[in-house]
């Protein structure tokens, strides 16, 4: 499959104690991002050394301050190979861009969308180098 869901972030009021609970519940791995106080990363499958999981039909995902009160408690990451196209294609079929392009430095560039019916996802290119 060319576009395949590639991550997860759980929003959180409070991260370190829903890190807490998913790790006893379900024995994921989380860990503090380097560089970034806000963002802990979520290991539910083992990855090779370019963060890709090993096990099929496994991801991985981040769990972080929800950014906004009316934030969905969820946001799916679908890969694609160029966001700027991704993000025109979906204008065309009547999503609505919620946060533009971003970078996250040496991994990659995101947005986040919503499809025509109101539910949010977000599009991940893959760049390392990105900056």
């Amino acid at each position: 499959m060319q576009n395949p869901l590639s991550h997860f972030e759980i929003y959180a009021d409070n991260p370190d104690g829903l890190a807490r609970f998913y790790t006893s519940l379900f024995d994921w791995k989380v860990e503090q991002m380097p560089g970034n106080d806000n963002y802990r990363l979520v290991q539910t499958v083992d990855v090779d050394s370019q963060r890709t999981a090993k096990q099929p039909g496994g991801i991985n995902g981040g769990i972080m301050k929800r950014p906004d009160p009316k934030a969905p408690p969820i946001i799916n990451y679908v890969s694609v190979e160029s966001l700027d196209g991704a993000l025109e294609r979906a204008a065309k079929l009547g999503a609505k861009v919620m946060k533009g392009k971003e970078v996250v430095p040496g991994r990659g560039w995101f947005a986040i969308l919503s499809d025509p019916e109101g539910n949010p996802f977000a599009l991940w290119q893959p760049d390392k180098a990105a900056a």
